[in-house]
């Protein structure tokens, strides 16, 4: 789209699994060609969505390693490394490089809580050790701590802090961060049903969750909201809207968004819809659920409306 690292829709992908640490590889390649095919300008591996910090460092390896040989420079892919340890942290983040990522995202270290001068002073040891583009990733309900706006305006200094994610969800704090970002970076919505509000009022785009199940449409709502096609924003918000309530409240769990989506991708015959621990995936009562929705909105032929025998491993059958 432009020289910035992000862009667009960018979605961020959950981690197709087969079992506790083994990935589904064919999962995660037809997961990756279907968003490229719904026109998606970027991928995020390992962030939310994509249960990273569940992940062992083993196996979000085997992710990046996969998902950059397969799309092999088509759309620019970011990679999560958070982490509580900075070792891992840097490890991933040179693995990342060496296997083509073009820049990585970092959240606030979790666990114990730091300030804002104890974050400036870590994101400044991750930049004299790190190779590639830094993209910021705000976070505080899963973190327990944000970029301060003042914190932001001291990071953007640095030439390889090259933009920042924001999943607060708070429009105030997004409108500020529009200006302080410097000129060239990317500003990025988390909060899909508030990514059009945010492009028509200058961010780059979104990171959101939906994109993994309807690519296509995600990207339409940002043309619109891109090009100030104001009436078809409204019509396209509204599908939006409707998927996410449709998809995130089956069940009654925190993680009912990870399994919504992974639940309704393996409606569409995309991974099976198992969950990372300490989470278990949605039976099929929940999965006849997100089939109906998916019917509903159109999104699923009615050909594959048929259940889909449930894989034989423990973690899943479970409606939690």
């Amino acid at each position: 789209m432009n020289s910035k690292i992000l862009g667009g829709i960018v979605p961020p992908l959950v981690t197709p699994l087969l079992s506790r640490d083994h990935l589904d590889v064919e999962g995660l390649e037809n997961l990756i060609e279907h968003t490229l095919s719904g026109g998606v300008h970027g991928l995020f591996l390992l962030g939310t969505t994509g249960e990273g910090p569940s992940l062992s460092h083993r196996l979000r390896r085997e992710v990046i390693e996969l998902a950059c040989r397969q799309v092999a420079g088509r759309v620019p892919i970011v990679v999560a490394v958070t982490d509580t340890s900075l070792p891992e942290l840097l490890e991933l983040a040179h693995f990342s490089a060496e296997q083509g990522a073009a820049g990585v995202v970092l959240a606030p270290p979790y666990y114990f809580g730091a300030g804002q001068a104890e974050l400036i002073e870590f994101v400044e040891d991750v930049l004299a050790e790190l190779h590639v583009p830094l993209v910021l990733y705000n976070m505080p309900a899963l973190t327990k701590i944000k970029f301060d706006i003042a914190t932001v305006r001291r990071l953007a200094q640095y030439d390889n802090i090259v933009g920042i994610k924001d999943s607060s969800g708070d429009m105030n704090y997004f409108h500020n961060l529009l200006r302080a970002a410097r000129p060239g970076w990317s500003v990025m919505m988390g909060s899909e049903t508030l990514m059009a509000e945010a492009v028509l009022f200058g961010a780059d785009g979104g990171v959101c969750g939906g994109a993994n199940v309807a690519p296509s449409l995600f990207v339409e709502l940002f043309e619109a909201a891109r090009n100030l096609n104001i009436e078809q924003v409204h019509t396209l918000q509204s599908r939006v809207i409707e998927l996410g309530e449709r998809l995130y409240s089956v069940g009654s769990y925190d993680s009912s968004g990870i399994k919504g989506i992974k639940g309704a991708l393996a409606c569409l015959n995309i991974g099976n819809g198992n969950t990372a621990e300490p989470f278990h995936s949605f039976g099929e009562r929940e999965r006849a659920q997100l089939r109906k929705a998916l019917l509903d909105l159109q999104l699923l032929p009615i050909t594959s409306a048929l259940p889909a025998p449930l894989p034989l491993n423990g973690n899943n059958g479970n409606s939690r």
